[in-house]
């Protein structure tokens, strides 16, 4: 005889999170993205975000568990985190998020290595310093994140000695 708890209908049944319990699950969200398990962390946020759909830091955490993911998974692009970056209340946080976004991308672009790799990480690293940059006019003087996060990106492109694409790879052919 099967558990009453075994049954199909509560396999597939999500269950709710209590509201105390926000804290704890933002605690195991970290835990798990140190853990290298970005999809837990992933469904955690969802979690939270169910019982709280505005929930910034449950946001801000579902976009870097979902920038976690850009190296392994290339069919995961930009536009789902930044479909979160919107959801972000603060102008400031919505600048920083959106180079969080550029500059994650453009390092899963450098780890996969395909043809024109570089050129491509090289517009989305100019991209999140753009963002940076505005990041930068907003934030007070004790938190400049959006300055070391700027020079992480010039770090980058100095590092993999990235340049923009070539200007003939950019214009379409006349013949």
């Amino acid at each position: 005889m099967r558990p009453a708890f075994a049954t199909k209908v509560a396999l597939v049944q999500l269950k709710t999170l209590g509201k105390e319990a926000i804290p704890h699950a933002l605690e195991r969200v970290e835990r798990y993205r140190l853990l290298n398990e970005p999809a837990v962390a992933e469904s955690i946020c969802q979690d939270i975000l169910q019982v709280d759909p505005d929930h910034q830091q449950a946001l801000v955490m579902l976009i870097l568990v979902t920038t976690d993911q850009f190296a392994h998974n290339p069919a995961l692009g930009n536009n789902t985190a930044l479909a979160l970056v919107q959801r972000l209340g603060a102008e400031h946080d919505r600048a920083y998020y959106t180079g969080i976004v550029y500059e994650r991308q453009a390092k899963a672009r450098l780890v996969r290595q395909y043809p024109g790799a570089g050129f491509d990480a090289y517009e989305m690293l100019v991209e999140a310093m753009g963002w940076f940059e505005k990041a930068l006019g907003l934030e007070s003087a004790e938190s400049q994140d959006a300055v070391m996060r700027y020079n992480n990106c010039v770090r980058v492109i100095e590092a993999h000695d990235l340049t923009a694409r070539p200007r003939e790879q950019i214009e379409p052919s006349l013949e």
